[in-house]
């Protein structure tokens, strides 16, 4: 394309697949669990982690900045260096404990899905047409997906259940 305000060429390519905030990487892999179930049928009505940062029966599968976490309501950087942290701890803690494998619970699942639905609630995120709420992908569940309730109080309950020995994670040899 030529500008007549620069007289320079410019050419580009641009490769996009949309904008599926929190979940579209991680469902456009075929990530399988327990049973063989994939990530895609286990959030059909909405994602659901624990603490943005495990699904329950995905033994293994850590998901950094993903949905349960306040990452896309933050400074994105900080939220990732959170994560890996937390993660690298986990899995030194794992290795000095002789553990193989770690994935949330069904019920810390369920409490965490709760909590940061009830903490959405107490703002207008939810009633707004946005892609927070997955609006933006046709046939995509209207759940609200990151965790509004702040990176301080965010990262003390990831602190707090690495502190109680990764209270809300099924651990195994």
């Amino acid at each position: 394309m030529r500008t007549t305000e620069t007289e320079f060429e410019v050419d580009s390519i641009v490769f996009a697949t949309g904008f599926d905030a929190m979940t579209g990487a991680l469902m456009n892999i075929d990530i399988r669990g327990r049973g063989g179930q994939s990530l895609h049928e286990k959030w059909a009505a909405g994602p659901r982690t624990y603490l943005g940062l495990m699904v329950a029966d995905f033994p293994n599968l850590f998901t950094i900045t993903g949905p349960g976490s306040p990452s896309v309501l933050s400074n994105m950087m900080v939220s990732i260096e959170q994560h890996v942290d937390w993660i690298t701890d986990c899995i030194k803690y794992l290795r000095s404990h002789d553990m193989r494998t770690i994935e949330a619970t069904v019920a810390a699942e369920d409490e965490w899905v709760e909590h940061v639905n009830t903490v959405a609630h107490y703002t207008l995120f939810p009633m707004a047409n946005s892609w927070y709420m997955g609006a933006n992908i046709p046939g995509k569940p209207r759940v609200f997906m990151p965790y509004v309730g702040g990176v301080n109080a965010y990262a003390e309950r990831c602190n707090d259940a690495a502190a109680q020995g990764y209270r809300g994670f099924a651990l195994s040899a």
